[in-house]
């Protein structure tokens, strides 16, 4: 073929191709989705001709009940879009509360997410599109314009796990500025999560720069290490490179983390303006993170006067025999010998890990040993612990 024509056809080839780009790119634009309605409803719309059905998931509609390996859980409902003349699908819920959803779309039962939405998060390998409607809650985690503070990812080495591993670390407005000394909250991520999980699906950064402007917050330092003890970093982050996340991964509940905790501690107080004293630590965590947060503070039980339990996972498992799960009465009654100002425990009412709750409770209240219990909606899901953080944090450090 001659090589002038063959140009021809390639230049032609590839602005035909470009206009189809150009083409999807401006319908994408042309459609608003989703679309937050001043009476609190939320339209989704998606441009979908040749759809034979179009569904919107999320956690802004009724929750329903699906089968996982663990039991019963709550899940994300359904709801049906209808399409237009245009070839445009369209949902209008009903009005909604304040408060961060996330959702997806279900195309002839293909999941995927709103192509008109850019704003996405993960949650262990699901990626969703997410919004915020109304005030109140709400502006917790929205951006406003206030002072903020920094959000710094750094690499720490653990002598007890044999590696660097990255870890984020949210210092107050004016931190960099002052000469002051901040207390420290540990803030630990549920199984399938790691050091980006409170950042991101936590809106950590937002809730305290908010609630340190209101004055509700004592200005503090709060870390969100990773705690899957075979990982230098989060997926796509570390040395692994990039690669599908796993819910439960090798060694994440067996001692390990607990036992090298130390380290995390270790290089916060040697890198950070902090007050390195029991009063002015606090630790707490979600689902495997109030597990681990449970069994730190009291396998290390005269170093922190604040923990937090969220919808805690609670006894070790059959397979975990490490010297951490050892003596687990005996611990726990130094734990409460040693004094603390706060035992937090939190959980919603359909939450899946409820009942063994409830038997750590009894436990507690058989030793005597006090503790703040709140008991929400819901069940396993952020909505919850992003609610319980802005209510476990403005007790810290008084």
């Amino acid at each position: 073929m001659n090589k002038h024509l063959l140009l021809i056809l390639l230049f032609f080839s590839t602005l035909g191709f470009s206009s189809q780009a150009q083409e999807a790119i401006f319908r994408a634009q042309n459609i608003i989705s989703p679309e937050i309605n001043a009476d609190a409803t939320v339209t989704f719309r998606l441009h979908a001709p040749n759809a034979k059905a179009v569904q919107v998931t999320g956690d802004f509609l009724p929750s329903v009940k699906i089968e996982t390996p663990r039991g019963l859980m709550d899940g994300p409902g359904k709801a049906d879009l209808v399409k237009d003349d245009n070839g445009v699908w369209e949902f209008k819920s009903q009005a909604l509360s304040p408060e961060l959803y996330s959702y997806s779309f279900i195309i002839d039962d293909f999941r995927t997410t709103d192509p008109s939405n850019p704003f996405l998060i993960r949650d262990v390998a699901s990626v969703t599109n997410i919004f915020i409607v109304g005030k109140g809650q709400a502006d917790l985690y929205r951006t406003q314009d206030i002072l903020h503070g920094t959000v710094a990812r750094r690499w720490y080495d653990s002598p007890g796990l044999s590696m660097d591993r990255r870890i984020t670390i949210y210092t107050p407005p004016g931190y960099e500025k002052s000469t002051e000394k901040f207390p420290v909250l540990y803030l630990l991520h549920g199984a399938g999560g790691d050091e980006e999980a409170w950042i991101a699906l936590g809106r950590t950064a937002q809730i305290m720069d908010n609630l340190i402007a209101e004055g509700k917050v004592k200005p503090m330092i709060v870390v969100m290490p990773n705690g899957n003890v075979i990982q230098d970093g989060a997926p796509g982050e570390g040395s692994e490179g990039f690669y599908k996340p796993a819910f439960m991964i090798p060694k994440t509940m067996d001692g390990t983390y607990e036992g090298a905790f130390s380290d995390i501690i270790k290089f916060v107080e040697s890198n950070y303006q902090v007050k390195a004293d029991k009063a002015n630590r606090a630790i707490a965590g979600l689902s495997m993170g109030g597990y681990h947060s449970l069994h730190i503070s009291r396998y290390y039980p005269n170093t922190f006067d604040y923990v937090g339990l969220f919808s805690a996972a609670i006894m070790a498992r059959e397979d975990a025999t490490g010297k951490v799960y050892s003596d687990f009465d005996a611990s726990l009654k130094a734990q409460m010998d040693n004094g603390y100002k706060l035992y937090w425990i939190a959980i919603g009412k359909t939450d899946f890990l409820y009942d063994a709750n409830k038997e750590f409770r009894t436990k507690l209240d058989g030793m005597g040993m006090k503790y703040t219990y709140v008991e929400s909606e819901g069940g396993h899901i952020w909505r919850n612990w992003r609610v319980y953080l802005t209510q476990f944090a403005p007790q810290l450090f008084k």
